[in-house]
């Protein structure tokens, strides 16, 4: 999603061509894909070695469900000034194969050439994987189906929660959660927020702002918060797509600086009580998984829905630990846990379902759902599993979507699947992937190990999905697989 050198077009030539021969009878199941989608983008621009800085887009399209896109048009923002695109129209073309992995391309300037690896309710995980030489863009993101109603100002409205992070020109990381209120009629109130700053935590107690839709054909809108830090600068800009009305695709638009980092994330409404939240609002388990600067963490926090919790974390920025803590929700959804001198805060979008933000140094940040009742094994994981990597936070990450299948033996189970790879030396097409695993329903829940092509610490959220904090790159990466 680049201007690409002449080099990187002969290579994409080369490329292309490798690609149907990766996939197993193209354009088969391109049905698959049909109907207006939404999407949003998390990745990274290198022009050569480790040095990297960071690229994000959000966008829309209608795919016709026989290889065809149109009605296309996407926002992208990133450092060099070819990075950044304004509600650029495009269309485009894909073909999935007999295995539910496609390849998209579409056209804008620069290119962008996607792999993706569909999920059965017509939602996709993809990665780009068009960078060749060492130069290009490495990312993934989702694509999910839309809500074309919900294409107006007045549909946005009530309560919402918000989750935004991601990296300045110098690959600071910054991140934010928070809730505001839409009146439907274009003005936010009632807002508040946590930011961490490259390691400098506050938090915004009230604050309002502003939003509209701007294109009641494509779902684009903008939406203005206040500054990041005091003082001058101007409030942080973001675009946004509508997914439905309970959830926006949205991206900082400004251009990328200390105080006006590249955020992307997703704002989601809040299913909020009558009488507002309260420690209720926490009771049982919930899956908790996110990243930082160098890795990735996840984790089950347990509440009783009176006010303590236990939590067990494994953790980049901090290894394995946890422990016994309190909480407290206000009204608003916004719970301060407390365990021993740690801290973190988190917002609520609905009972055990929240997003997350740690003042650490690693700048730890993520979303909450709620675990299945009752006790997890193997055989919580068995079917077929669309995954890919999260939110990469480096640009030699292990970035993959592909689809695979768990058998759910016990005491060890199976998982064999397809992998698609964007890096920056050049894409990997259909690797075979196979691991093995082992879930223990004693506490933590639903916890366990992998190992193999996937190797690392799982979580299982639900028989249709669970997360990997991997160990097989570099740094800690987070895998997400849904069926």
């Amino acid at each position: 999603m680049r201007k690409p050198s002449v080099l990187c077009i002969m290579c994409l030539t080369l490329f292309l061509a490798s690609t149907v021969r990766a996939q197993t009878a193209p354009g088969v199941n391109n049905a698959a894909l049909k109907g207006d989608y939404a999407f949003t983008f998390n990745g990274m621009t290198t022009g050569g070695g480790n040095n990297s800085t960071p690229f994000a887009a959000v966008g829309r399209f209608t795919s016709d469900g026989a290889g065809n896109l149109t009605n296309g048009e996407l926002d992208t923002n990133g450092v060099g000034a070819m990075e950044k695109l304004i509600a650029q129209s495009f269309n485009g073309t894909y073909s999935i194969g007999a295995a539910n992995r496609g390849v998209m391309n579409l056209n804008i300037p620069g290119g962008g050439t996607l792999a993706f690896a569909m999920m059965a309710n017509g939602n996709a995980k993809f990665v780009e994987i068009d960078a060749a030489g060492g130069h290009g863009t490495v990312g993934s993101g989702t694509m999910e189906k839309v809500d074309t109603t919900a294409y107006s100002t007045a549909k946005i409205t009530g309560d919402y929660a918000f989750g935004v992070a991601g990296f300045d020109q110098s690959n600071n990381r910054t991140a934010i959660a928070g809730r505001f209120t839409a009146n439907g009629a274009g003005t936010l109130t009632n807002g508040a927020a946590d930011i961490n700053l490259a390691g400098m935590f506050s938090t915004w107690n009230v604050f309002a702002g502003d939003y509209m839709l701007t294109d009641g054909a494509t779902g684009r809108g903008i939406l203005n918060l206040p500054p990041v830090a005091g003082g001058t600068p101007t409030n942080l800009n973001f675009v946004f797509y509508v997914v439905n009305a309970g959830k926006l695709f949205a991206m900082e638009m400004d251009a990328v600086t200390p105080l006006t980092p590249l955020l992307n994330g997703a704002v989601l409404q809040q299913q909020t009580p009558i009488l507002g939240f309260s420690n209720a609002s926490l009771n049982g388990g919930m899956v908790m998984y996110g990243s930082g600067v160098g890795g990735a963490d996840a984790g089950l926090l347990q509440a009783d829905g009176i006010g303590t919790l236990t939590l067990f974390q494994d953790a980049s920025c901090f290894g394995e630990g946890g422990g016994t803590g309190t909480y407290n929700v206000a009204s608003n959804g916004r719970t301060a846990v407390r365990i021993g001198s740690a801290y973190a805060a988190a917002y609520l979008v609905s009972s055990n379902q929240a997003f997350y933000i740690v003042p650490d140094p690693c700048v730890s940040f993520g979303f909450g759902e709620p675990q299945a009742a009752g006790p997890l094994t193997n055989s919580a994981v068995m079917g077929r599993y669309a995954g890919s990597m999260a939110i990469p936070t480096y640009v030699n990450d292990f970035i993959f979507s592909g689809e695979f299948t768990a058998d759910g033996a016990s005491p060890t189970g199976n998982i064999s699947g397809t992998e698609d790879i964007g890096t920056a030396s050049g894409a990997l097409l259909g690797v075979a992937a196979n691991a093995t695993y082992s879930i223990s329903s004693t506490y933590p829940n639903g916890r366990g190990t992998v190992s193999g092509n996937i190797a690392g610490i799982i979580y299982v959220i639900s028989p249709s999905k669970f997360v990997v904090v991997s160990s097989s790159g570099a740094y800690p990466t987070l895998l997400i697989f849904e069926q």
